[in-house]
C-alpha cells in the first residue's frame, strides 16, 4: 500500500498518551495499520483570522503542488522511455524512497525556517514549486521538440516503400544523371506483381530504355525498381504505371539534400543524447524538491487545522497511519469510535454514511479528527 493517512488528535494529559491509545486501538491486537509519529515543530500560530484564511490557501497550494509532483514524475517516465522500470529508483526524496522519507519525516529548518510566519512559509513553498513548474514547461517543450523532429525523420526512414525516404536505399550508380534526354524513375511494385512488371515495363510508354530496370531494394510487401526512359515520356509512363498498380515515386537524386538530411538526423540524435543526462538529473533533483515541499504543506495543514479544531495552547499528536488494504473500512470505524467525542456532528454524519451505501459525504472527506491522505503512487502506470 502506498497510501498513508496523516491524522492528528488532541493530546490527552500528554501527547504520548494519545499515541499509546492509537497504537493500542490499531496495531497491538488487530494489525489494522502501521503507525509512525509525524514530527511537526513548534510553528508560529499567528491570529485566528490568518489561520482561517491560510486553511483555504493551503488546500489550494496542496492541490497545485501535488499536480507538479505528478507532472515531474510522469515526465521522468516519458523521458526514460525504454527503461520505465528505472523510474521508481529515480523518484527519491532527499536520497531515500518516498515511503522512508514520509515515515521518517523531519522538518527542513534550513529551507523553511520556523521563525517565519506560517503565511511566509507557505509563500516560500508556493514560489519554489511555481518555479519548478515553469522550468519543467520550458525544458519539456525543448526536449519534446527535439524528440518530435527526430521521430519524424526516423519515421521517414521506416515504413512502407510507398511513403518512406529512399535516401538511404539508393546510390548514385542507380541513376542516369546530368542527361538532357534521359531520366531514371523509381517504381514501387508489389511482390505479387514482379513478373508482370518485368513483362510490361518496356511497353508502358514509348522510349523506355530496354533492360534498364533493376531491383534496388525490397521489404516484406514490395520491391523498388529503377527504370530509365526519355524525359518526354514521363507523364505517359506514370499514367500507364498507375493503371497497372505500379507506383512511381516522386524522387530526384540530389546528393546535397540527402547529405543534409543525414547530417540533420545525426545532429538531432547527438543533441538528444546530450540533453538526456542533464534533463534526467534536473528531473531527479526537482522531483525531490517538489515532493519534500508537498509533505511540508501536509504538515502545515495538519498544524493549522489542529489549532483551529482543538484550540490553544497547541497540544496535539500528528500521526502517520499506513492502512492495510483489506482492513481500511474497519480502521475508519475504530478511529471513529476513538475520536467521535471530538465532534459529535461529524461522527453522526459518518455513522449515517456507513449505513447508507453510495452516500458520498463530499469531495473533502470530513472526520472528527484532522485527516489528510498522502498517496505515493504518483504515476499513471504501475512500475
Amino acid at each position: 500500500m502506498t497510501e498513508f493517512w496523516l491524522i492528528s488528535a488532541p493530546g490527552d494529559k500528554t501527547c504520548q498518551q494519545t499515541w499509546d491509545k492509537i497504537m493500542a486501538a490499531t496495531t497491538r491486537t488487530n494489525n489494522l495499520s502501521t503507525n509512525h509519529k509525524f514530527n511537526i515543530p513548534d510553528l508560529k500560530v499567528g491570529t485566528l483570522d490568518v489561520l482561517v484564511g491560510l486553511s483555504d490557501e493551503l488546500a489550494k497550494l496542496d492541490s497545485f503542488v501535488e499536480g507538479v509532483v505528478k507532472k515531474v514524475a510522469q515526465y521522468m517516465a516519458d523521458v526514460l522511455e525504454d527503461s520505465r522500470d528505472k523510474v521508481q529508483e529515480n523518484l527519491l526524496a532527499n536520497g531515500v524512497d518516498l515511503v522512508t522519507y514520509i515515515t521518517r519525516f523531519q522538518w527542513d529548518m534550513a529551507k523553511y525556517p520556523i521563525k517565519q510566519s506560517l503565511k511566509n512559509i507557505s509563500e516560500i513553498i508556493s514560489k519554489q514549486v511555481t518555479q519548478i513548474d515553469n522550468d519543467l514547461k520550458t525544458r519539456a517543450s525543448a526536449y519534446n521538440n527535439l524528440k518530435g523532429n527526430l521521430q519524424n525523420l526516423e519515421r521517414k526512414n521506416a515504413g512502407s516503400l510507398l511513403t518512406r525516404s529512399l535516401a538511404d536505399i539508393v546510390k548514385k550508380d542507380d541513376f542516369v544523371l546530368d542527361s538532357e534526354y534521359l531520366i531514371t524513375l523509381l517504381v514501387v511494385v508489389p511482390k505479387t506483381g514482379y513478373s508482370d512488371w518485368q513483362k510490361a515495363y518496356e511497353t508502358l510508354a514509348e522510349m523506355v530504355v530496354p533492360r534498364s530496370s533493376h531491383l534496388l531494394f525490397e521489404d516484406s510487401d514490395s520491391g523498388l525498381f529503377s527504370v530509365t526512359l526519355f524525359r518526354k515520356a514521363i507523364d505517359d509512363f506514370k499514367h500507364k504505371a498507375r493503371e497497372n498498380k505500379f507506383t512511381v515515386r516522386d524522387f530526384q537524386y540530389n546528393e546535397e539534400e540527402m547529405k543534409a538530411d543525414k547530417e540533420e538526423m545525426t545532429r538531432l540524435s547527438t543533441d538528444k543524447k546530450k540533453q538526456f543526462g542533464p534533463l534526467v538529473r534536473w528531473l531527479k533533483v526537482n522531483f525531490s524538491e517538489a515532493f519534500i515541499a508537498w509533505i511540508h504543506i501536509k504538515a502545515l495543514r495538519v498544524f493549522v487545522e489542529s489549532v483551529l479544531r482543538y484550540g490553544l495552547p497547541v497540544n496535539f499528536q500528528a500521526m502517520l497511519l499506513q492502512p492495510n488494504k483489506k482492513t481500511m473500512k474497519k480502521l475508519r470505524e475504530v478511529l471513529n469510535d476513538l475520536y467521535k467525542h471530538l465532534d459529535s456532528s461529524a461522527a453522526a454524519i459518518i455513522d449515517s454514511a456507513m449505513d447508507i451505501p453510495g452516500l458520498n459525504l463530499s469531495q473533502q472527506e470530513y472526520y472528527p479528527y484532522v485527516y489528510y491522505k498522502i498517496d505515493c503512487n504518483l504515476l499513471d502506470f504501475k512500475v
